[in-house]
């Protein structure tokens, strides 16, 4: 399997801009924690691409229907483990067990909060904002009221990470990543 199969199982069940832009979204940020800790690029980057796959057109059935949608590529067991596993205790059984399991697990939502803290900004970006401005959204619980900042805790728990760690990784992740972002969007690299 690669990212171009990956790529058009994504736009055969996701045709809403904020889908796609969520999955690129998180497809860099797995790449960028897979490079910083030496993992395969390409395959934590799919399971970031892929891991809502089934989301905007069976949300009822999220993390259920992936594996049957998954296999339409050949997807391999351990990337359709990864994909269920960021719902898990949500929609999902399937524990995180393998490290790109748990941090995609816990920068899901987290991106979420990110891109709707830098769409407030002045510069509309995240390459200047400061962990202190992140905290203080991630704290007001009616600021992108969707993104569960339980799951956020839970997943930094999972990791034995702090949040603070957590956050400020995740930041820093999205700061490097944002123009790869929006150049794969903007060109339409997906």
């Amino acid at each position: 399997m690669d990212r171009n199969s990956a790529v058009q199982l994504l736009k055969k069940y996701n045709k809403e801009e904020f889908h796609i832009r969520h999955a690129i979204t998180v497809e860099a940020v797995m790449k960028f924690f897979a490079r910083k800790k030496g993992y395969d690029e390409e395959f934590w980057g799919l399971a970031g691409l892929l891991h809502d796959i089934d989301f905007e057109k069976y949300p009822e059935e999220h993390c259920k229907k992936a594996p049957e949608l998954l296999k339409e590529i050949d997807a391999s067991d351990e990337l359709i483990h990864a994909v269920c596993s960021h719902g898990y205790g949500l929609c999902s059984d399937v524990k995180p067990e393998h490290e790109m399991e748990k941090i995609l697990f816990a920068t899901d939502e987290l991106t979420g909060i990110i891109w709707a803290a830098a769409k407030m900004r002045p510069s509309k970006s995240t390459k200047d904002m400061e962990l202190s401005s992140l905290k203080k959204k991630f704290k007001d619980k009616r600021f992108a009221a969707g993104c569960s900042r339980d799951v956020i805790r839970t997943g930094a728990e999972q990791l034995g990470w702090d949040l603070d760690q957590l956050l400020t990784e995740t930041l820093e992740a999205m700061k490097n990543c944002e123009d790869e972002i929006e150049d794969t969007l903007e060109h339409k690299n997906y």
